[in-house]
């Protein structure tokens, strides 16, 4: 019987293109963030078997990358009227953040990892400084496009607000993050090339988190008036610790590389002549990083409660969502090793170790059991295509009630508008 059961509601292949949506790319986000974990690690981060997992990791992410590619392309190829009817949709339309995010944490390793391991030399750095200009433009995209779209296409009601308002405008922090991880090893070839990649990642990090601000003040405010969301939604409430996490770890990297570049020996600039404005810059930046870092830990507070309360009668369904978790989470666990490193703090380099591998445990759970529901399709649900076909399903129902007159043409009708009612 489970067998009949579940070639029942099995889905094909076609439809799981079908129901493919921008939120898968919330898992190479997750993983890129477990593979940056383990390369930044603050215990035997220089040995093998550190070196190992985080290729095994790189490697995991670059294969779902590629993959996740090709069934987005299928899904727009196949099914072209999809793409209008997901930009409509007030909430799936904002995953289309978790494409250049997902990119960028694959730009991120390859530097950590496969550069300063030696390969590729100059060629292909320059190759991964190209693609994070492009990456670069997809993030704008995002940001500026999709809050246009929100504000013009969209219907948003606050008490449906939920944290993922904040994707769109996150992509400007993650990309800032692998431009501060760039940088550093394009001076060796280019001090011009470096400081223009460290002051974009300023300007970008900067921007992002002015929007994040905006949106979780809205956010904190919808929380307070509806209360937290519900069912799986409910994990939305982890997503603040991604901006958060991500903007002060950006400014730590950009803080220690402008107080390398600094002070300038070229142009007219007193401040960037000064003696000691790296030193300055730095010191501020850490700061500020001190100051995201705590927002970070009391949004995940919140968090927690949130999810203590929501799931305190109710358990919660597995869904594609609960992706959402794994990169939030993994920033604000490297925003801490960051600290460690740039304090020399205990604190944080323990809180980093045990929030990171907790952060793995969650991956790896969050994996298997998308593994377990990959195979007849079940975790393949499109929030906008369901609406949709619900909508169309409704409309042929009551298209097959309608009267026969109801069919005619309006010349018809009104030629025999003294006729006899219409029969069903």
């Amino acid at each position: 019987m489970d067998t009949l059961s579940d070639s029942q509601t099995r889905k094909s292949l076609k439809d799981c293109v079908r129901h493919f949506t921008p939120a898968w790319f919330a898992a190479v986000m997750g993983t890129g963030s477990i593979s940056i974990l383990f390369h930044n690690f603050p215990y035997a981060s220089e040995s093998r078997i550190m070196v190992v997992f985080t290729y095994i990791f790189f490697f995991l992410n670059l294969a779902l990358f590629i993959i996740f590619n090709a069934l987005t392309a299928a899904r727009y190829i196949l099914f072209p009227d999809i793409w209008s009817i997901m930009l409509r949709h007030p909430t799936q339309s904002l995953y289309l953040g978790t494409y250049p995010m997902g990119a960028a944490t694959l730009i991120s390793v390859a530097v950590g990892l496969i550069y300063e391991g030696g390969f590729g030399g100059r060629a292909f750095l320059y190759t991964l400084w190209a693609l994070w200009w492009l990456d670069v433009a997809l993030s704008l995209l995002c940001t500026f496009a999709i809050v246009h779209i929100m504000k013009t296409r969209h219907e948003h009601v606050l008490q449906r607000m939920t944290a993922v308002w904040l994707l769109p405008v996150v992509t400007l922090i993650v990309a800032s993050s692998t431009g501060g991880v760039l940088a550093a090893p394009l001076a060796k070839y280019s001090a011009s090339h470096s400081l223009l990649t460290y002051t974009a990642s300023a300007v970008i990090v900067f921007m992002g988190v002015g929007l994040a601000f905006m949106i979780l003040t809205a956010y904190l405010l919808r929380l307070i008036l509806h209360g937290v969301p519900s069912g799986p939604g409910v994990l939305s409430v982890f997503m603040p610790l991604g901006p958060m996490g991500q903007a002060g770890y950006s400014l730590l990297l950009i803080g220690q590389g402008l107080q390398s570049a600094l002070p300038l020996k070229y142009g007219g600039s007193t401040i960037l002549r000064q003696e000691h404005a790296g030193e300055i810059i730095s010191v501020l930046s850490i700061c500020v990083a001190m100051a995201l870092w705590s927002l970070a830990t009391m949004w995940f507070i919140y968090a927690i409660l949130a999810v203590l309360e929501s799931t305190r009668e109710v358990r919660l369904p597995f869904k594609q969502a609960f992706w959402g978790l794994i990169f939030p989470n993994g920033v604000y666990a490297n925003l801490t090793i960051q600290l460690y490193r740039e304090l020399d703090s205990p604190f944080f380099r323990v809180w980093g170790s045990i929030y990171s591998a907790g952060t793995l445990v969650l991956w790896a759970w969050v994996f298997v059991r998308t593994l377990t529901l990959v195979h007849n399709g079940a975790i393949f649900e499109s929030p906008c295509l369901e609406d949709f076909d619900m909508g169309h399903a409704e409309g042929k129902r009551k298209s097959a009630q309608m009267p026969r007159c109801a069919s005619m043409s309006v010349t018809t009708t009104l030629a025999y508008s003294g006729a006899t009612a219409c029969t069903q």
